[in-house]
């Protein structure tokens, strides 16, 4: 599966933004899709992912009640909507997938799409 994020920009603090990600392929329906994020010098997190069947979510401590990933398997595409976003969310935002994983073991996918830049203003 090939993946392509897109949707990052610059927002202020308390502002919202909404991710997106295409992906290639005929069997979309089968992968658990989520998305990671790395802030300069720091490593790359998990924040958040769906299960394959759509029906489970998994998000990171962080970001809880703030973000909500979705997925629209008719069109190949996975969200993840950022409300009340702060300056610590400021990061590239990758999208990755693997194939029936559970979203609580999505931790290190195999397939990754290129990041996009969520830079947030105080």
């Amino acid at each position: 599966v090939q993946l392509q994020a897109s949707g990052g920009g610059l927002v202020q603090a308390g502002g919202s933004l909404r991710l997106s990600c295409a992906a290639s392929g005929r069997t979309f329906s089968t992968y658990t899709m989520g998305w990671f994020r790395q802030a300069p010098g720091k490593e790359r997190d998990f924040v958040a992912a769906i299960s394959w069947s759509g029906g489970v979510t998994d998000y990171a401590d962080s970001v809880k009640g703030r973000f909500t990933i979705s997925r629209d398997d008719a069109k190949n595409m996975v969200y993840l909507q950022m409300n009340s976003l702060k300056p610590e969310d400021t990061a590239v935002y990758y999208c990755a997938a693997d194939k029936f994983e559970a979203a609580s073991r999505f931790r290190t996918p195999n397939y990754w799409g290129q990041g996009t830049l969520v830079t947030v203003s105080s």
